[in-house]
């Protein structure tokens, strides 16, 4: 197993003077505590979700900018009918019930991925919930819901594309960052540390445009029990890491 993988949490004193920018985490193993505890996979999805509440204050006492979670992948339609039912109604309990304290909090939230897949009401209450921290600015929170990267990068090549065909765009323009203008997260820095818990060591269809040099964390603990003092020792890993973004080293 890797260094990252074995990471222990380790006091918050350790986690760098000037934090990462955008944390990204791939929130695993909400189905294994459960199974773990013999209760239903929900039970895990519940206890996930306050996993969230303390990641969110967590990224906010270190000073992170930016927080993406990946809540909800395009590839969970595949599950169960029941368990995409639990899912899908732990997200809009979370939603009518969290997103006051969240804007109290200063924290602005956004959602990426195809949200068409979801019912009209689901559909209203992230954009209200959208509308109604737009203003805030003290921590950016991005939610992946029925999100895939391949399907994010193939909209966007054909949304630039488009652009071409329709002479809004030159060809002599297609540059990297003007491809980043067409994927869902543009206006998001890419991320600087993107974290997975439950112990496995992929990004799952996660950010893979966005993630090109982000440095990679990779937790034993399972996602409901992870807290501050993990999100602290990542934070730690962080700031042993030489970012050279492919130069040699100075």
């Amino acid at each position: 197993m890797s260094q990252a993988a074995s990471i222990l949490p380790e006091p918050a004193a350790d986690v760098p003077a000037q934090p990462p920018r955008h944390v990204a985490i791939i929130m695993d193993g909400n189905g294994r505590w459960a199974a773990s505890r013999h209760l239903p996979r929900v039970a895990g999805h519940r206890e996930g979700a306050r996993a969230v509440k303390r990641t969110v204050s967590a990224a906010i006492r270190h000073d992170v900018q930016w927080l993406t979670i990946y809540a909800f992948s395009s590839e969970n339609w595949r599950r169960p009918a029941g368990e995409v039912m639990d899912l899908t109604g732990l997200l809009r309990q979370y939603l009518r019930t969290e997103i006051a304290e969240l804007a109290s909090n200063g924290v602005r939230i956004r959602f990426i991925g195809d949200r068409d897949r979801f019912d009209a009401g689901i559909r209203d209450d992230l954009a209200q919930a959208e509308r109604a921290t737009v203003g805030n600015t003290k921590l950016n929170l991005t939610v992946a819901l029925s999100y895939g990267a391949r399907a994010e990068i193939l909209a966007a090549a054909r949304a630039m594309g488009e652009a071409v065909r329709q002479g809004r765009l030159d060809t002599d323009a297609l540059t990297e960052d003007a491809f980043a203008g067409f994927l869902s997260t543009d206006g998001i820095p890419d991320p600087d540390l993107i974290i997975r818990t439950s112990g496995e060591q992929r990004l799952s269809n996660f950010l893979l445009w966005q993630a090109a040099y982000a440095e990679l964390v990779f937790l034993d603990v399972l996602w409901p029990d992870f807290g501050d003092e993990h999100f602290a020792a990542a934070m730690a890993d962080f700031s042993r890491r030489e970012r050279r973004f492919g130069a040699r080293p100075g």
